[in-house]
């Protein structure tokens, strides 16, 4: 057997008693901190909780050579990732070879950020579209600095269909893990560029170290750089469409948005 599990948003404390109780009755342990991260604890402090050793696993070890899948055969076997399980392509990918390979799998799911946000935001899920990453500027064969403009396109799509846009920050072993403010000076950069008015004069929602006690979420105008200083990672971003009152009033009362926002709203409708 094979078992998924999610261990949520922020430490060793947020797995569930189901996914416990698996990590415990197991064989062996893995684990992959690559996709997603847990902030507020280390593998030391899991193995104390959890009562077990575990075992870490590389990026290749994962989506090139998961050889480890073997063990699956014969004993039982959890794989643990931050948020929740499935979220990434590449654990449906394992899922899917554990299958082939004839081994038995189930998912234990853990509180993931894709939902957390529409507690901490305010606004509302069904009013999502497409997410989309950010990732950090590279330099072509060329030497030219290259910014993806895929982000800047996902969000001028959302907003012509009134939708509001997630976007996942990047994580990177050069550079590290990518702000909020960050995000945004590359969003407005290709603003720049294109002058196409997706992000002219436009709200946006900052959120830093979702399931922790020192969670911030901020609400503000994106060219706005210092009202996005939101603390340590991890850090996500959304930038809303079309709002509802409400929608409108929580980012005013739970995020900090400048009030003015309801006036526009107001003035809009």
């Amino acid at each position: 057997m094979l078992t998924f599990i999610g261990l949520g948003l922020f430490d060793e404390q947020d797995i569930s008693l189901k996914g416990l109780e698996a990590v415990q009755s197991a064989d062996l342990v893995y684990l992959e901190f690559y996709t997603s991260y847990l902030m507020g604890t280390t593998i030391e402090k899991m193995e104390e909780l959890y009562g077990k050793p575990i075992i870490r696993l590389m990026r290749e070890d994962v989506e090139q050579n998961p050889d480890w899948l073997e063990n699956a055969k014969t004993q039982n076997i959890v794989f643990l990732t931050g948020g929740d399980t499935m979220a990434s392509t590449t654990h449906v990918d394992l899922r899917i070879r554990a299958k082939d390979m004839g081994i038995d799998t189930r998912m234990i799911h853990g509180a993931s950020i894709t939902s957390a946000v529409f507690g901490l935001s305010g606004l509302q899920n069904y009013r999502f579209g497409k997410s989309v990453s950010i990732p950090f500027p590279y330099v072509s064969s060329r030497g030219n600095r290259v910014v993806t403009e895929t982000p800047y396109d996902t969000i001028k799509f959302n907003q012509e269909n009134g939708l509001h846009t997630l976007v996942f920050l990047d994580i990177n072993s050069e550079h590290g893990y990518m702000t909020v403010q960050q995000g945004l000076a590359l969003l407005l950069e290709v603003e720049e560029k294109r002058q196409e008015g997706v992000m002219k004069n436009r709200i946006a929602v900052g959120i830093a170290r979702a399931g922790s006690a020192d969670v911030c979420v901020k609400a503000n105008y994106a060219n706005n750089a210092d009202a996005f200083e939101l603390g340590g990672p991890l850090q996500i971003l959304i930038i809303p469409g079309n709002l509802h009152f409400i929608e409108a009033e929580a980012l005013v009362k739970l995020a900090g948005a400048p009030a003015r926002l309801l006036q526009e709203f107001s003035n809009e409708s």
